[in-house]
């Protein structure tokens, strides 16, 4: 099997040459498309989650030999998450090649946080399956590179932290409401509100729900710590 021209620049794109190349085809498949006689990506993503873990679990322990557990989780937690698989997909145009169905390209797929991540990492699972795991852990590092040298030292979600300060001062685990919803049904913008027992909201608008909560919850920690 020979690859398209446009996974054949992808390949290029992410670093590996693929000697399955069909592989990498049912990386960038979405269920939307598969049938019968051609699967989709779910398997591999979940193969590629742990691929991706154990390569950042092993980066983070070597670029920082004497920090303890408590510190490595939060940075791996924020390496390892949607987001940045998402980002990571974005900076290497994955979006392009996805193979999606109708409607999923109509409502926008290419451009979905939770599609291009879990394609992420079933391209992942396509190179540790085509090369073996040094050659997962050479995409793995290049890409995440810069990210794990500045991921900061406390790399808690915003929403944790908050939940965290909002329980060390006996209040309940803050609410999220969301207050407004914009756009087109295929790219819509949230409007959400952080809020606390006590008083203090904060509100944040996002393409996505949890992008809008983890804002809201940032602007939040920021006022009531500001306030300390």
């Amino acid at each position: 099997m020979k690859l398209s021209a446009d996974l054949a620049a992808f390949s290029q794109r992410l670093g590996h040459g693929f000697s399955r190349p069909e592989l990498l085809v049912r990386a960038l498949t979405h269920g939307s498309i598969a049938s019968p006689h051609r699967d989709d990506n779910q398997r591999l993503e979940f193969l590629g989650d742990r691929v991706l873990g154990l390569v950042m679990a092993e980066a983070l322990l070597d670029a920082d030999p004497t920090a303890a557990e408590g510190l490595i989780a939060p940075r791996y937690n924020a390496l390892v998450r949607r987001e940045t698989c998402a980002d990571v997909a974005r900076a290497i145009d994955l979006g392009v090649v996805l193979k999606l169905g109708r409607s999923e390209m109509k409502s926008g797929g290419r451009r979905k946080e939770a599609l291009l991540a879990d394609a992420m990492e079933a391209v992942l699972a396509a190179v540790y399956l085509d090369a073996g795991l040094p050659a997962a852990r050479s995409v793995i590092l290049r890409h995440w590179a810069s990210r794990i040298t500045q991921v900061d030292s406390d790399a808690r979600d915003a929403k944790t932290a908050l939940q965290e300060w909002a329980q060390a001062r006996g209040e309940t685990p803050p609410d999220y409401v969301e207050v407004a919803r914009d756009g087109p049904d295929h790219q819509p913008v949230f409007t959400i509100e952080a809020r606390l027992a006590s008083g203090p909201s904060e509100r944040a608008r996002a393409g996505s729900k949890r992008q809008a909560e983890q804002a809201a919850a940032a602007a939040l920690l920021s006022k009531v710590t500001s306030d300390e």
